[in-house]
């Protein structure tokens, strides 16, 4: 990160602008605090999210109410079993050229050309479909017919997956699931929220929402925090806990050598660091340290570690496995 006054203002800038966002998304969510802060880290890390919950949580209204708080635009895809890649990306069609009889092609973009794109249900897509935001999540572009089209930036996928129905659903293979910075579980809301949930009857709440920061700025603090200083202890760190999960190291815990058949990959260190450093910055710290590191590990792994079947008979979860490797 450069020392100039800008970027050090920009800088200083994050966390209070964050606590903004948090009371602007607060008129129209209730609750989901550690949601919204994983939403956030990610957006400031070019990264992207798959959210697992039961219906009914408010997964598109936070995403909108995001998107209106910090003046984004965003796109809702219903994922489904005859969904096609072009629904998602767009295509190119034969128009009428206005004043003659001559035809030309022109393409026409799909809802992937937004900066927060909510991919609801993605498991219920097929695979190829699913593998048509391989490209986009990757490297914020699409190729359509040998051309290539830039993506919004920021831009960010927030997939969700229900995690009670599963007939007529496909498994997201991991190629994928390693495109997602963060995996999360929601939980549903306390007594308190739920109740205040249950009494809100203004539908208007989210044309209340005020933006609070401009797309550019968002732009420009997921820069500044991949510019962020890391310390040799945190990278270290980092570098201990992910290779840690891969069962053939000699460090690896116990629990991993006998329940996990495939660790996380470089990957992962890059997230969990990056997401450190984002953490850091939301709480105005110009350094991320391994509190930061351990806060963020969960979201990081859960979703990148394949257990074995002898941790489906033991009842063995990631959540263990991240307990263990947390250890070291």
């Amino acid at each position: 990160m450069d020392n100039s006054p800008t970027d050090i203002q920009q800088f200083d800038a994050i966390a209070p602008v964050c606590d903004q966002l948090r009371e602007q998304i607060g008129k129209a969510i209730i609750g989901q605090q550690a949601t919204l802060d994983l939403l956030l880290t990610a957006l400031l890390c070019h990264g992207h999210v798959l959210l697992v919950g039961v219906p009914g949580l408010a997964k598109t209204r936070l995403v909108r109410a995001l998107g209106h708080a910090m003046d984004l635009p965003t796109a809702r895809v219903q994922f489904t079993a005859d969904l096609m890649p072009g629904d998602i990306l767009g295509s190119e069609l034969i128009q009428h050229t206005q004043g003659s009889n001559e035809r030309h092609i022109q393409f026409v973009k799909g809802p992937i050309f937004t900066s927060l794109l909510l991919a609801d249900e993605i498991n219920r897509a097929s695979p190829r479909t699913q593998a048509a935001l391989l490209q986009a999540m990757a490297e914020r572009q699409v190729t359509i017919a040998n051309q290539t089209h830039a993506l919004s930036d920021p831009f960010m996928v927030i997939a969700t997956q229900n995690p009670i129905e599963q007939e007529g659903t496909y498994l997201l293979p991991e190629a994928q699931l390693d495109r997602f910075m963060f995996s999360y579980t929601m939980a549903y809301p306390s007594e308190k929220d739920e109740l205040a949930i249950a009494l809100l009857r203004d539908e208007s709440v989210l044309e209340q929402i005020k933006p609070v920061v401009t797309q550019q700025q968002v732009a420009r603090w997921a820069t500044l925090i991949r510019q962020m200083p890391i310390s040799d202890v945190v990278a270290k760190q980092a570098v201990t806990w992910v290779r840690a999960t891969r069962p053939e190291e000699s460090q690896s815990p116990q629990l991993v050598k006998d329940f996990v058949q495939w660790g996380a990959g470089p990957r992962a260190t890059q997230h969990l660091l990056v997401g450190a450093s984002a953490r850091a910055a939301m709480q105005g710290r110009p350094t991320a340290s391994t509190d930061d590191l351990k806060h963020v590990i969960p979201a990081v792994m859960s979703h990148r570690l394949v257990l074995n079947f002898a941790a489906s008979a033991e009842h063995v979860t990631e959540s263990q496995i991240i307990e263990a490797v947390t250890k070291l």
